[in-house]
């Protein structure tokens, strides 16, 4: 790569830290913002779940975006909806205020992450696009370890509202140094948006990731709609903005170009993410709650539980990466997957008295699994499509990434408020009630992740894509 292309990629890799520092720095304050704030675990998952919610509505447009807008222009357009979002979360007077922040943020953090993988997808040579991916995945991973250590200390010193205060100023200076650097990648269209896919999009992901919510909110109190009308809006959504896209991308007006599932390791690799973007995002804000409400362990504690499993992730980014170069994608998958997997199930061994160790060794095993896929699906996947939809493949990935996230976090949290009530209602008390919701919530984590055992096995070749 020539030094101006070194330079986009880095300026963006550094971005992206901030944006993803921010994604998980709540997963350890949920707890403490769930009593300040005085809302129910099944309301307090909306500022991690409507967060990615988000993010799943809005990055079905970036494909469109990155195709018509400049780089430039596109990338100073995300980092000042990142840093508005982040002001207004830091001043924000009660939850409804902080979720409207989230939205903002989210917006700003939506754009970016397709833009950053058609970036590398776009100035990368196929040879090397494993190397790049497992250095990519050290910002990918170590931001989201960081985060709720950096999380547990300000709670542990000061007020929530300082994890924004600490954010804010790291963005502006990324978007500061960062807008000068960055040059137009490609050449804009003049392709104009299709506002009925976009309003189908929102609907559809929408609807269902609300639905999986109000399941959740139902075992408190009663939900805002029926359980039934979430879920046929958002089916009957996405199943019209499908249908809309097959018609619009016969001549290349989609808003999210469909014709990239034409190829069998795009359709895999999507279906995996699925699976393992559900456990993932899910066993994230389980555990914390685990840690906090029932082991009683404070918010810097559960934070530097959480750093060496983030740590050994990012370490294992290039060698990752390197290995994929050489062996591709199925040989570090499927063990990769099977490491997760026997990660999940050994939460079932957790009680209300567990050794903190235990808690650390599921977490390294989890890492370390997690390290060896997902290098290997990012890039396998987009290198499966053709150049000129990368921009749309990087979108859907990012958009099922995050839609993935959003229900499975929905769906753990609804099943741990579910066990945690029935078993309050046979006399339980508090805290054995709620380790039993988180048993019942990783015993679904873990079913999951054998269907990604399965995904990994199916990864149409063992050989190096591209």
């Amino acid at each position: 790569m020539s030094p101006r292309d070194r330079t986009v990629i880095a300026v963006m890799l550094v971005s992206t830290f901030v944006v993803l520092l921010n994604e998980t720095i709540m997963s350890v304050a949920l707890p403490v913002l769930m009593t300040e704030l005085n809302v129910t675990p099944a309301t307090g998952q909306w500022l991690t779940a409507g967060f990615l919610l988000a993010m799943a509505v809005i990055i079905p447009i970036t494909g469109f975006l990155i195709r018509r807008i400049p780089t430039k222009v596109l990338y100073g357009t995300a980092m000042t909806l990142f840093s508005i979002g982040t002001l207004l979360a830091a001043i924000a007077p009660g939850f409804g205020v902080l979720l409207t922040a989230r939205f903002i943020q989210a917006s700003g953090t939506a754009i970016m992450m397709p833009l950053l993988m058609t970036t590398v997808m776009t100035l990368v040579p196929p040879a090397r696009r494993g190397a790049v991916m497992g250095n990519l995945s050290i910002v990918i991973s170590v931001a989201p370890a960081i985060g709720p250590t950096v999380s547990g200390i300000l709670l542990d010193l000061l007020s929530w509202r300082f994890m924004f205060w600490t954010v804010l100023p790291i963005a502006l200076i990324a978007m500061v140094i960062g807008i000068p650097k960055i040059v137009n990648i490609g050449e804009a269209t003049n392709d104009r948006i299709d506002v009925l896919s976009v309003v189908l999009s929102a609907l559809g992901f929408g609807g269902l990731v609300y639905g999986l919510s109000s399941v959740g909110e139902a075992a408190n109190a009663e939900p805002f709609l029926p359980l039934w009308v979430p879920f046929v809006v958002g089916g009957l959504g996405l199943v019209a903005f499908v249908w809309r896209q097959l018609i619009l991308q016969r001549d290349d007006r989609a808003l999210l170009d469909l014709r990239t599932f034409k190829s069998r390791a795009f359709v895999v690799s999507s279906a995996l993410m699925v699976v393992m973007m559900m456990t993932l995002l899910g066993a994230v804000v389980i555990l914390p709650i685990y840690l906090q409400n029932v082991l009683h362990l404070e918010p810097l504690k559960t934070g530097l539980l959480l750093l060496p499993g983030g740590l050994i992730m990012g370490l294992l980014g290039p060698v990752v990466g390197r290995l994929y170069d050489r062996l591709g994608a199925r040989t570090l998958l499927v063990p990769g997957a099977v490491l997760t997997s026997l990660a999940l199930w050994s939460t079932l061994f957790f009680s209300a008295t567990s050794s903190l160790w235990l808690v650390l060794a599921f977490h390294l095993m989890l890492s370390v699994g997690l390290a060896f896929v997902f290098t290997p699906l990012f890039t396998s996947g987009l290198a499966a499509v053709e150049p000129k939809l990368y921009s749309y493949g990087s979108a859907i990935f990012a958009t099922i990434q995050q839609l993935a996230g959003a229900a499975g976090v929905a769906l753990l949290v609804t099943v741990l408020s579910l066990a945690a009530a029935g078993l309050a209602r046979t006399g339980s008390s508090e805290v054995e009630a709620t380790a039993g919701g988180v048993h019942s919530a990783f015993l679904v984590a873990a079913i999951l992740s054998v269907f990604a055992i399965v995904g990994a096995a199916l990864i149409p070749t063992a050989k190096k894509e591209g």
